[in-house]
């Protein structure tokens, strides 16, 4: 067979188990598993530019979080590093393969199907039935062992790294371990819920708090109540496997928007307090004084204008599994721009 007609044949059938199973409503269909109480929670299966792929089994639960919906998306301090875009996962018994079959061969007869449901049957029976590798769908091995298929991680399924994971399903007996380096695992799960960690949004404490003048010190905090610990728990059904994410703010960065001013620390990164919280609040009658954590803007904004403050919150990420795996991933980071408007002191000259 030309190299060409091996690798069409293995693309469709691929598409060809993955699309049945994740439109069909039927025992195939991974459905929709979102808690009544929204705080666990499976990640979506769909489509990744041509690429099909079957919905995960992977839950999601949250915990030290006082907000149930996500504010922000972390983003690695590693440029070079990122969370999976895709994995192998355990998805199919013999049955349901065998099952998938049966339903393509069904659709014969169909306004705009014709005969591409007795097609795509041949296809998977070629590679599931007839021993090309799989013989009789592995209908002897059921309880024995899955068919693992490819899954994307909802977050990143645009991105050009979720068609890696271009196999069609393939056997893995119980409690082994494939030979895939994209096979889900306890830092993979440890990965995925670096990406689902609900921050919150970075809404800094301001005095003054509108416009401010030149050459007086802004003092900028942030609430321990609000910037603490967060952790997210994936894990798999049915094999005791899950890995806890969790990040922990460790610092405030300050971004003037301007060469004209100066940060406190000269650094611009403000450190965490020993309570939790960041900067301090300001109180009455310390306008001259330096703050722990703020800015001196030492010119105007000018008529109208103002100047883009950038506040970034740096988190600490370090994970655990049941496997008594775990360790550290890169530093998470998460900010906002907030428009600061800068006016000259007013002096009246007699």
């Amino acid at each position: 067979m030309p190299a060409m007609n091996r690798v069409t044949r293995t693309t469709v059938l691929g598409a060809a188990v993955s699309l049945l199973i994740t439109l069909q409503a039927a025992p195939l269909a991974w459905a929709d598993r979102t808690t009544s109480s929204g705080n666990s929670k499976d990640a979506d299966g769909g489509r990744s530019g041509r690429n099909i792929y079957v919905q995960t089994k992977v839950q999601t639960t949250v915990s030290g979080s006082s907000r149930t919906a996500k504010s922000g998306t972390l983003t690695s301090a590693n440029s070079n590093w990122t969370p999976p875009a895709c994995w192998y996962e355990p998805a199919f018994s013999p049955k349901e393969i065998q099952e998938t079959v049966k339903l393509w061969r069904g659709l014969n007869g169909l306004p705009f199907v014709g005969d591409v449901g007795d097609l795509v049957g041949d296809l998977l029976d070629s590679r599931y039935k007839d021993g090309k590798p799989y013989k009789d769908y592995n209908l002897d091995k059921q309880g024995e062992g899955m068919f693992w298929a490819a899954a994307v991680n909802p977050n990143r399924k645009d991105d050009p790294e979720a068609s890696a994971c271009d196999k069609p399903p393939f056997w893995v007996d119980n409690g082994t371990t494939p030979d895939e380096p994209l096979a889900v695992s306890p830092k993979v799960l440890a990965e995925y819920a670096y990406d689902e960690l609900p921050v919150p949004g970075t809404e800094i404490e301001m005095r003054p708090a509108g416009a401010t003048k030149v050459n007086l010190p802004t003092w900028i905090w942030l609430d321990k109540a609000t910037f603490k610990k967060i952790s997210v728990t994936a894990s798999l059904p049915g094999t005791g496997l899950s890995a806890t994410t969790t990040a922990e703010p460790v610092s405030l960065r300050i971004d003037p928007g301007t060469r004209d001013a100066r940060t406190y620390p000269a650094s611009g990164v403000c450190r965490l307090n020993a309570d939790g919280s960041i900067g301090a609040p300001y109180t009455e009658g310390r306008a001259n004084d330096t703050p722990p954590c703020g800015v001196t803007y030492l010119r105007s904004s000018g008529s109208g204008g103002s100047y883009p403050l950038r506040a970034t919150v740096t988190w600490k990420i370090t994970w655990t599994s049941t496997t008594g795996e775990g360790g550290t991933l890169p530093d998470g980071t998460f900010g906002a721009t907030r428009d600061v408007t800068v006016q000259e002191i007013q002096s009246v000259n007699r």
